[in-house]
């Protein structure tokens, strides 16, 4: 057996000096004075202990992003399971789909994987496919309000019915939340009167599309009556929405990502094109926006920390597409690999969150939104997924050390405090010092339970 000793223990609810024993891939005690049960020691002297990251907001092949090939990438940054928005071809059923896209990821994945699917072709027999999900491992469904014209948009009444069948078997209903016709119509007005840089992006989704359908989508989850979460929120009045929701009886939650935290609309304005790099839905927001972002984190009104990672295949080749009209530039923001450590460094290492808050953040209770019960806890049974940090490490984030598998990174120049030192998955070492050590295809697909989180306050069906 295995034994970390010497190191402080964080948990979303505690700290303490203590040792977690590990038989082959899970955790068995943790303790103190266990060292005559261990026959491989490791010292985590002056380092801190916590749960491997699960990032629950992933695009490895959805939105044209790199496949999992680059998931060692996650792997360096703390980050040992991903759960993955599962694209849906025309024709397909939701399971065939989770069943493809689940083969492009075995024996090819550094890290667990799990799937959340998304409704991108409503068939009349959708509402039905919804009860096989579970089957597949699958305790999330998204559907898009946003991108009409395309095959992720869906009208209200594909939404509704989707939720009514979703509450009859325990699946939580997501929702990318944007009113499109707002959209088009600022859309369509700033390119009439020429406006076709990068940062127009943010000009044409402003903050009242978000809101709005926030509003409308909680809305519509009380009308079916079905547990909510909101994907990815980046505004003070979409978060207000979601806590208010809350506070009034709703189970109505939602995430929020990295880059809206620390990255602010300014970087779609950066000459030469630079900022078609940040071009993503709901764009980035200004520094009033952000605030609030950390004050719902904090407070948790927003319960997640996430990545939306998408890594464009061509990276900014890609984005040039649209080098003369901002519509035509591919949305997407890598970030799952630094993840972690711009959250610790921008929120636990000014004194924004608390190390608990963070540990809750990146981990437990994203595993807890997913339904992965094995996962985001140091605790008797749970894997041994695990990141000893060095808090005393200070650097600068850099391309050259991205593995992200594209030609620049999203958080180029910010500093950091502490990063991964080693990184465990289910007890195998498998990163070190910004390093991947594991094997390829060391990952293991996870399968989800149905009624998670967001059943905790709502009555089933």
């Amino acid at each position: 057996m295995k034994l970390i000793k010497n190191g402080t223990v964080l948990t979303a609810e505690s700290e303490f000096k203590g040792d977690i024993l590990i038989d082959g891939e899970t955790i068995v005690a943790v303790g103190k004075n266990l060292d005559q049960l261990a026959d491989d020691m490791i010292d985590a002297s002056g380092k801190y202990i916590f749960p491997g990251g699960v990032d629950e907001h992933t695009h490895f092949g959805s939105f044209g992003g790199r496949l999992f090939e680059t998931t060692e990438a996650a792997a360096v940054g703390g980050t040992t399971t991903i759960v993955d928005f599962v694209p849906q071809e025309k024709g397909d059923s939701l399971g065939t789909a989770v069943e493809k896209h689940a083969a492009k990821a075995t024996g090819i994945s550094c890290v667990d994987f799990g799937f959340h699917s998304m409704v991108m072709d409503m068939q009349p027999d959708t509402p039905d496919q919804i009860k096989e999900l579970p089957k597949h491992g699958v305790s999330c469904v998204k559907m898009f309000m946003a991108y009409k014209g395309t095959p992720f948009f869906m009208e209200d009444i594909s939404i509704l019915k989707v939720m009514n069948e979703s509450k009859r078997h325990g699946i939580t209903m997501m929702v990318h939340a944007e009113n499109p016709d707002m959209i088009s119509f600022y859309t369509e007005r700033l390119k009439a009167e020429g406006h076709l840089a990068p940062v127009n992006h943010s000009y044409s989704r402003p903050p009242v599309t978000e809101e709005d359908a926030v509003r409308h989508a909680i809305a519509m989850a009380q009308v079916a009556d079905v547990p909510l979460f909101i994907v990815h929120v980046s505004t003070k009045g979409a978060m207000e929405a979601v806590r208010e929701a809350y506070a009034g009886g709703q189970s109505v939650f939602g995430e929020t990502c990295t880059h809206y935290l620390v990255l602010d609309t300014s970087y779609l304005a950066l000459p030469d094109f630079e900022g078609a790099k940040y071009v993503c839905a709901p764009p980035l927001r200004t520094k009033e926006h952000q605030e609030a972002l950390w004050e719902g984190i904090d407070r948790g009104w927003l319960n997640a920390v996430s990545s939306d990672h998408c890594a464009l295949a061509g990276g900014f080749e890609k984005k040039k597409e649209g080098l003369e009209d901002f519509t035509k530039i591919p949305n997407g923001i890598p970030g799952v690999q630094n993840r972690i450590s711009v959250l610790w460094s921008q929120g636990v290492a000014k004194g924004r969150i608390s190390k608990q808050r963070f540990v809750d953040l990146i981990a437990s209770t994203p595993a807890k939104n997913a339904g992965l019960v094995n996962k985001g806890k140091i605790a008797p049974g749970f894997d041994a997924d695990l990141v000893i940090y060095d808090p005393d490490y200070h650097g600068i984030i850099t391309q050259k050390d991205n593995l992200e598998g594209i030609d620049y990174e999203t958080f180029e120049g910010f500093e950091i405090t502490g990063r991964p030192e080693q990184v465990y998955l289910r007890g195998m070492l498998v990163a070190e010092n910004g390093r991947f050590i594991g094997s390829r295809g060391c990952g293991h697909r996870i399968f989800a339970k149905p009624y998670a989180a967001a059943y905790k306050h709502c009555r089933r069906a």
